[in-house]
């Protein structure tokens, strides 16, 4: 009771932020759920408050607080690339600040997969200080106001195919996971002036020891824990000095996107390539190795390799990357219904409600009624521009990354 207490509490606290922020990854609580109505029927050019072009490119989602609307991009300045954050207003889309950040080597910018970019992170905003993160190219504390950067810090380690977690706040510190392709690390950086707070070894013997998921902060027993999936395992972490409290581990998966969610003192992690697998972990008196003791079930078959899950209602609503949308039971792991959405899916999806948003990389863009018992696709458009960005819902409208613009649509 104390467990789901706490839960509880950590929920209710970031719900009542979500009707004028999203400062995070996946939303206030991180976990792909919004608060209040979002549109319900659009097209390319109908239910578009506004729709502004990008002058630089990537995938990381956007973040709003304070009325500004802030991303990451790259962009090319004659044979030098330079990474860039941006705001923008949310009632115009007109840009507010703008500022260049790294100028990252040739070499820092090699062997990009053809689903990253170089700034596929999402940044994370607090306290009126947005943080931006670019993998082993930099990272930096930007004032939200006006952009003016507060400190800029690098930490190199060797990727494979780039970046792709995000950051996020546990108390002074800003965390990462730095999976790299030898080496595999979880950094704390002080907020106050970007220096390192500590850096853990993975320590995990796996063949591919490179991932991208982005960690989650939960509270369990009174005890504050990070929890990040890595290849082969997912860990919880102390804040104060980063030592492993627990782990359970999942064989030889890695590539690890999906974040991991919790609910009812229980996580739920999605276990990369090369058979992706859901698994369930007992939270509470997990210590050391608990990966005998405390799984409470598995399953296989539809399962993501890139959209993160979402938990409601006793569900987990898992998105595969080929669009079948499953719901399981969150106690058994036992599959409800699916349903199929046609296209290819790297977008997280988002949860109002009983409606569920989701986009293909194509573009399309689907609005779901969910139930227990059943999913039904209530309306769907394609406003044909890829994007691989996950979409963001706030104040009744949809924000949307795609390849060359960034949409605010609302339906009206």
């Amino acid at each position: 009771m104390i467990l789901r207490r706490l839960f509880l509490s950590c929920l209710l606290t970031s719900a009542a932020i979500a009707a004028d922020a999203w400062p995070q990854f996946r939303g206030p609580t991180g976990q792909g759920i919004a608060s209040g109505p979002g549109p319900l029927k659009w097209g390319k050019d109908v239910g578009i408050a506004w729709k502004v072009p990008l002058t630089s490119q990537g995938w990381s989602s956007p973040v709003i607080a304070d009325g500004k609307i802030v991303l990451t991009g790259s962009r090319k300045d004659s044979e030098t690339t330079v990474l860039t954050a941006f705001a923008l207003d949310v009632a115009t889309g007109k840009k507010i600040w703008d500022i260049d950040l790294f100028k990252p080597t040739a070499e820092e910018t090699a062997a990009l997969h053809g689903k990253n970019s170089l700034a596929s992170s999402t940044p994370v905003i607090a306290d009126g200080v947005v943080y931006v993160h670019f993998g082993h190219m930099g990272t930096a504390a930007l004032r939200l106001d006006d952009g003016e950067a507060l400190w800029k810090r690098q930490v190199p380690y060797k990727p494979m195919h780039g970046n792709g977690g995000s950051p996020v706040i546990v108390g002074d510190l800003l965390v990462v996971n730095a999976d790299a392709e030898i080496d595999p690390t979880i950094v704390a950086f002080h907020r106050k002036d970007g220096g390192i707070a500590w850096r853990t070894p993975r320590g995990q013997e796996v063949r591919s020891k490179f991932s991208f998921s982005t960690p989650l902060v939960v509270e369990t027993d009174g005890r504050t824990e990070i929890l990040s999936a890595a290849s082969g395992m997912i860990g919880a972490y102390a804040p104060e000095d980063g030592r492993l409290l627990w782990k359970a581990t999942y064989g030889e998966g890695y590539s690890v996107v999906p974040r991991p969610i919790v609910a009812d003192g229980m996580a739920y992690v999605a276990t990369g390539y090369n058979v992706p697998k859901l698994i369930a972990i007992r939270l509470g008196d997990a210590t050391g190795d608990v990966t005998k003791s405390h799984i409470a079930w598995e399953v296989t078959r539809r399962m993501p390799k890139t959209p993160s899950m979402i938990a409601t209602n006793g569900q987990i609503l898992v998105l595969d990357d080929t669009g079948t949308l499953t719901s399981l039971d969150a106690k058994s792991g036992k599959p409800a219904w699916n349903e199929k959405l046609r296209g290819n899916f790297s977008a997280s999806p988002v949860l109002t409600g009983d409606t569920l948003y989701a986009v293909t990389e194509d573009g399309v863009c689907y609005v779901v009624k969910i139930s227990r018992d059943a999913a039904k696709i209530e309306f769907e458009t394609d406003i044909a521009e890829r994007t691989l960005a996950s979409p963001v819902l706030l104040d009744g409208a949809l924000y949307l990354r795609t390849e060359n613009h960034l949409w605010k649509i609302t339906g009206k």
